[in-house]
């Protein structure tokens, strides 16, 4: 019985976890690998400069008007 008891504890403790978040390493403009040197961060994401940062968000404003 304490054996049920240990399991369904490290079973509910473990859905409580938060999942790994995976590390960016491409730019979400332009694909290109980021450079730790080299990179520029806007919004919770990195970009490799700012020109792409604007692509990307002129790119999403129109997939919301569609």
């Amino acid at each position: 019985m304490a054996a049920d008891a240990v399991n369904t504890q490290q079973a509910a403790s473990s859905e409580k976890t938060k999942p790994l978040v995976e590390k960016q390493s491409n730019c979400l403009g332009c694909g290109k690998p980021i450079k730790k040197i080299k990179r520029y961060y806007r919004n919770g994401k990195f970009y490799c400069n700012k020109r792409c940062w604007r692509k990307a968000l002129d790119k999403s404003k129109e997939e919301a008007k569609q």
